[in-house]
């Protein structure tokens, strides 16, 4: 009984990685999970006491439970059943494909990732590029929603940096979810992404099956109250002018909207626009279809040389940020108010007639999203020589025009944004921006348009076309060239 008993080296070690598992998943592990859970309490907790839009409960449930709510939904189950009488695939293939389906669409919203780490690098990506700038049209309409309320900012798409933009300005307010394309789904970034409680869309899917799972999780993510953000142009403007309005995700937010239930959506425009784009070249030429395809490995190359060229001039002082980023928060749209308005519930329509009400619908909120399109520095300068490439003009005549223009934007109730140092101080960094890029050549005192770069021109004179009238051209004669030296 006392005799040693002798087992095999490699038995012994399988022997204690059974024992060191056990000891880590039952007693520390749920040690661990129980102090960051709390953790994770407190910050909700705290948040909730802070935000104008409190974080949802939705929001806030395991990604599990997400996605086993939505695969044994209902409404699914038809949609399966009706795939399998329609293609003969077997009920098991079709639930497992729809089980695939709600793993790729569902979020992951973390917290801690949102408010903390995300907040953090939104933050310091975007000041260190850009001056940011806020304003609102009506600035307590966000804190004032109802509590049954599913609020849902519309947006205009210039730039990707929209997603870290919006985020970081609606962080004091409320938790975003958004909609991106399968350019996200790649490794790591298709994680941290739906870690910040955004879903993935595939673009332009021709899979009923799919798009039954992807409207019936936009339905569940309305009615328990998430708020969303929705880019209805459906990609990045390539010429800088507001595209017209995709309305697949307004549709499936409307298929199952009772105008006299309980819940609202409440629609809340938000417009962009920046002094530069970081992508505008590549947006361009993607317009030019003799223009080259770039594979990812020169994309990246030529990204790569974009960040060390600009290390460059920061370590020789001679780095200047990005201008301006604004954004224009509007008045809050409500749909009920909107369907009483024309009398009709969209879950009674055929499907023609339905479209016909969304398309209005979402004509009538990127109608309100282009108005409020701020009016930036370097949009006045490129809308200058822009519609008058010939002209060389100094800079007190630019100020002039520019002067000019902005009156007759101001008269149209276009948001024109004036820095605290006043018009001039607009006009200089317009120029700036637009001369280091070599837009413009300053020569002998005057400034003119590089021919080389006039579709970079119109690229931002683009971003407040529609709210310039044609008769105003007036503003931006062409000026003969003063003497050599003048303006000096």
């Amino acid at each position: 009984m006392t005799e040693p008993v002798v087992i095999p080296l490699w038995l012994a070690l399988v022997f204690t990685g059974i024992a060191l598992w056990l000891l880590v998943s039952r007693l520390l592990l749920p040690g661990v999970r129980w102090y960051f859970r709390r953790k994770a309490n407190f910050l909700i907790d705290n948040l909730n006491r802070s935000l104008h839009l409190k974080i949802p409960p939705l929001t806030l449930t395991r990604r599990q439970v997400l996605i086993d709510r939505l695969v044994y939904d209902p409404k699914i189950a038809r949609a399966v059943a009706e795939h399998c009488e329609a293609t003969g695939e077997p009920r098991e293939v079709a639930v497992d494909r729809v089980n695939r389906y709600a793993r790729e669409i569902v979020p992951a919203f973390n917290v801690w990732v949102y408010f903390r780490i995300g907040n953090w690098l939104a933050r310091k990506l975007v000041r260190m590029l850009y001056r940011v700038r806020l304003s609102f049209r009506d600035q307590s309409a966000i804190s004032e929603l109802p509590a049954n309320a599913s609020p849902v900012f519309v947006i205009n798409h210039r730039s990707n940096m929209d997603y870290v933009l919006v985020a970081y300005l609606a962080m004091s307010r409320t938790a975003l979810s958004y909609a991106v394309g399968e350019w996200a789904q790649v490794w790591p970034l298709q994680q941290v992404i739906r870690s910040m409680g955004a879903y993935f869309v595939r673009r332009g899917s021709g899979n009923p099956l799919y798009r039954r799972v992807l409207e019936r999780y936009v339905q569940m993510a309305i009615e328990g109250g998430v708020a969303q953000a929705v880019f209805p142009e459906g990609g990045l403007s390539r010429d800088g002018r507001l595209r017209e309005p995709k309305i697949g995700l307004l549709d499936y937010m409307l298929r199952d909207f009772d105008p006299r239930g309980e819940r609202d959506i409440v629609f809340l425009p938000l417009a962009l626009n920046y002094d530069r784009v970081l992508e505008d070249r590549t947006l361009l030429a993607d317009l030019d279809p003799d223009s080259p395809r770039r594979s990812g490995l020169a994309a990246m190359r030529k990204a790569l040389g974009f960040l060390l060229h600009n290390l460059r001039l920061g370590l020789r002082r001679r780095w200047y940020r990005f201008g301006y980023a604004h954004a224009n928060f509007g008045e809050p749209f409500s749909l009920k108010t909107w369907l009483a308005h024309r009398d009709w519930d969209p879950r009674d329509l055929a499907v023609p007639d339905r479209t016909r009400h969304v398309r209005e619908l979402a004509d009538t909120l990127m109608a309100r999203v282009g108005q409020l399109v701020p009016v930036l520095p370097v949009s006045v300068i490129a809308t200058i020589f822009d519609r008058a490439p010939d002209a060389q003009l100094t800079t007190e005549q630019i100020r002039d025009h520019a002067a000019e223009l902005r009156d007759v934007l101001s008269e149209r109730g276009a948001y024109v944004y004036v820095s605290r140092h006043g018009d001039e101080y607009n006009v200089e960094v317009g120029l700036r921006m637009l001369r280091l890029r070599r837009i413009l050549l300053f020569d002998d005192g005057v400034y003119r348009a590089n021919p080389a770069e006039h579709a970079i021109l119109g690229y931002y004179a683009n971003a407040i076309a529609h709210l310039v009238p044609a008769d105003s051209i007036c503003a931006v004669r062409p000026a003969s060239a003063p003497a050599a030296g003048a303006g000096r």
